[in-house]
């Protein structure tokens, strides 16, 4: 099979059930939809740690119905404020971590055999390196793990036995339609994208557009930072950045296809002309279940899909010159060298989270977001960093520059 960040499960795993898992990101979309797995399935999974970041009220909830003996929050403010909320449920006392060391400890609990990392964003990162330093199985559902650090993730999974299984809907579907297949025989991973709300519009058209009809995305329930991202395509441009960390193919062999209907996930492309392609209702709930239980197929809850009823699956390419982030994520990944880290990847994250949250704040247009990034990507002159510290200081440092040029 082609993959190259990781091996896949041992049998011991495989056959090793209840999992004790630990949920970071519990509290946003990826991580509900987690917990409506394991709700389905009490059998299969014990949760044991839960993290969030300032949403105590949903986390007091989760924490309250499942009572895990480890939480974390982003910072002493709201840990006081869960510790606060827990403090009437009797005989409940978990021990509640707090930041980004915090997250860390509770991904390498020796207790965790599987780790969900569904984090937005790059504060995801400490985490998933701690998950896998510490050997465990780690469901990725957050993308910037790679894109900022792969090189990283790699070689611990190297050096511990860590497995890293992609829970993000288009490389859970190339994963599941390379398995068994002969990695010589792959020509091109196609990944699709809906095209999001802005589907077809003009540059001149995208100028006036709100943060309020970006967030209106046509078939699928995620947060705001990733919903943007689909409007931008920007989410789509990190994706081909995390297929070339998983499975070692080279950049122009990795595709985009807007296909708006959604239910073609992702496709495989042999080198005898056919293609593999993975279809399915687009609810999180399958790939996050495929992940979690793997290699096994849960019954999810998920409607079954019914392909008489849509009559029609349509596919083009993306337009990149209303949505240049693609293009400005491929030319990163165009520099990029094979093993090692990118100034580049690290800035064009890094510009694009800050890029986002402006523009949700109504203090950047939408074509903003990708000018802001370009001019990030111009300015960046550091060496590509080797260590996690060298990641967190350039990222630290694109912050301060893209911020400055907003305020």
């Amino acid at each position: 099979m082609l993959y190259s960040i990781s091996s896949l499960p041992g049998q011991d795993w495989e056959r090793t059930f209840p999992r004790t898992v630990c949920l970071l990101g519990s509290t946003g979309s990826i991580g509900l939809n987690a917990l409506r797995v394991i709700a389905a399935h009490p059998e299969l999974f014990s949760v044991v740690a839960l993290a969030a970041g300032r949403n105590v009220e949903r986390l007091a909830e989760q924490a309250e119905r499942w009572r895990p003996a480890w939480l974390a929050v982003q910072d002493t403010a709201s840990a006081t404020a869960l510790a606060e909320r827990l403090a009437p449920l009797a005989g409940y006392r978990p021990e509640i971590l707090v930041g980004q060391t915090g997250y860390a400890r509770l991904a390498a609990l020796p207790e965790v055999s599987t780790v969900l990392s569904a984090q937005v964003g790059a504060a995801a990162l400490r985490g998933t390196l701690a998950a896998a330093q510490a050997g465990k199985v780690i469901c990725l559902a957050n993308k910037e793990s790679l894109v900022l650090a792969g090189h990283l993730v790699r070689d611990a999974c190297r050096k511990s036995g860590a497995v890293v299984l992609p829970v993000d809907s288009e490389h859970n579907a190339l994963f599941q339609a390379l398995r068994g297949r002969d990695p010589q025989t792959v020509r091109t991973l196609v990944l699709t994208a809906s095209g999001g709300p802005f589907r077809g519009k003009s540059r001149e058209e995208l100028r006036a557009v709100t943060s309020a009809q970006a967030l209106r995305h046509p078939n699928w329930n995620m947060g705001a930072k990733i919903t943007v991202d689909s409007a931008t395509m920007m989410n789509k441009g990190l994706e081909v950045i995390e297929a070339w960390h998983l499975y070692g193919v080279p950049g122009e062999r990795i595709t985009v296809l807007v296909h708006p209907q959604s239910i073609v996930h992702s496709l495989v492309e042999f080198e005898d002309g056919s293609h593999m392609a993975h279809l399915g209702t687009p609810d999180m709930r399958v790939p996050i279940a495929y992940c979690l239980a793997w290699p096994r197929a849960l019954d999810t809850g998920v409607a079954p899909l019914r392909l008489a009823d849509i009559k029609s699956l349509t596919f083009e390419e993306p337009d990149v010159q209303s949505f240049p982030c693609l293009d400005l994520a491929r030319q990163v990944l165009a520099g990029q060298t094979p093993g090692q880290g990118s100034a580049a990847a690290v800035a064009l994250n890094a510009a694009n989270e800050v890029a986002v949250e402006a523009f949700l704040q109504g203090r950047i247009g939408f074509l903003d977001i990708p000018a802001r990034i370009a001019a990030a990507l111009d300015a960046c002159s550091a060496p590509d960093p080797a260590t996690l510290e060298d990641i967190e200081a350039l990222d630290h440092e694109t912050r301060r520059f893209v911020g400055a040029t907003i305020e």
